[in-house]
């Protein structure tokens, strides 16, 4: 009988010290959409890397902004030399906390995120509706939210105003798996 016991707790002891402390997305996915009635603007950034802290429950990524791909080249080039001035400005940043995330339990759970934004030289905290699967420690984190152009002080001349929506939606698609630093 101990020698069971001693299995149950060599086996238990294994499995907690297997369990990594931190999951990573190298190829995270941003994209963003604006609707106006004279162009839709859309873009898409495929190379955005995120890092989750399961233990402490906190969550950063960072993305270069020049990395969107855009439908248009002048799109892109206006997108970066004239709106978010990726030269001066060029990543945009979230480092937060995940409320209530249990990471521990298996299937799909929706969950806030706090925490706060950084683009074009400008802070701003957010809170973001989340949902968070969790597939035996590969977790997938999406999500959409909205926000104003006006609050990263990024500057739309009047004569272009009608071709840029104030208000942006913004997708997010992390796919995580175990980090070993």
């Amino acid at each position: 009988m101990n020698k069971f016991f001693l299995t149950l707790l060599i086996v238990i002891s294994f499995g907690a010290i297997n369990k990594p402390e931190k999951v990573i997305a190298r190829q995270g996915q941003v994209s963003f959409f604006s609707y106006t009635s004279v162009e839709n603007i859309k873009a898409e950034n495929n190379q955005v890397l995120s890092i989750i802290d399961l233990k402490k429950r906190t969550i950063a990524v960072s993305m270069l902004m020049n990395t969107f791909i855009f439908e248009k080249a002048l799109m892109k080039g206006h997108f970066n030399e004239s709106y978010v001035e990726s030269d001066i400005y060029p990543k945009a940043t979230f480092e937060g906390e995940i409320l209530d995330f249990n990471p521990e339990q298996e299937g799909e759970q929706t969950r806030m995120i706090k925490g706060v934004f950084v683009m074009h030289g400008v802070s701003k905290e957010l809170e973001i509706k989340t949902k968070i699967k969790n597939d035996n420690g590969s977790y997938i984190l999406s999500g959409t939210f909205d926000t104003l152009v006006k609050d990263y002080n990024i500057i739309i001349p009047p004569l272009l105003a009608g071709n840029i929506a104030k208000s942006i939606t913004i997708n997010f698609r992390f796919e995580y798996q175990p980090y070993e630093s």
